[in-house]
């Protein structure tokens, strides 16, 4: 798959990222006075990133907790055989699947990392039975409670660059 080049982006785009990783709920005339824009130039630029697919989502963040869901697991998958048609349906189910939060494809002693919510162990139990125990490709997964979420974000740092 063929990447595009990366959209440009210069120091008024980086000021607006900043402030809506913060909160997409401010206004374009709070950060139009804020980067030293009008509201209507805001306005365009947040509509190029979105369509550059630099703003790839606008979302609100639910406290797992308040909803019943207080339990975080990090999972570690290994897979058996590392064939690209198998790799893609293992994909294609962690991103159907709707208790996972987050899959990557790594580098190391495992092959994937997922963070899985759940509303219980008994929750996770029947999540590992649905998406490892009956896939045949799954060799292992080793899972670490989080005890603690000391720091859950998405945000990415963004530093003034000269253009």
């Amino acid at each position: 798959m063929a990447h595009s080049p990366t959209p440009s982006v210069d120091n008024f785009d980086r000021k607006i990222l900043d402030i809506v990783q913060v909160s997409n709920r401010t206004t374009s005339d709070q950060i139009a006075e804020q980067v030293g824009l009008s509201p209507a130039a805001v306005q365009r630029r947040l509509k190029r990133m979105r369509a550059q697919g630099i703003i790839q989502a606008d979302v609100s963040v639910i406290n797992p907790k308040a909803i019943g869901h207080a339990m975080t697991f990090v999972v570690q998958v290994t897979l058996e055989r590392e064939r690209v048609d198998l790799m893609h349906n293992f994909k294609k189910e962690m991103n159907a699947n709707r208790s996972v939060q987050q899959c990557y494809y790594v580098t190391g002693s495992s092959d994937f990392i997922l963070i899985v919510t759940a509303v219980d162990m008994e929750g996770y139990d029947n999540f590992t039975r649905e998406a490892f125990f009956d896939n045949a490709n799954i060799k292992s997964f080793q899972t670490n409670v989080v005890m603690d979420p000391v720091k859950v974000g998405l945000t990415i740092p963004i530093d003034d660059q000269q253009d």
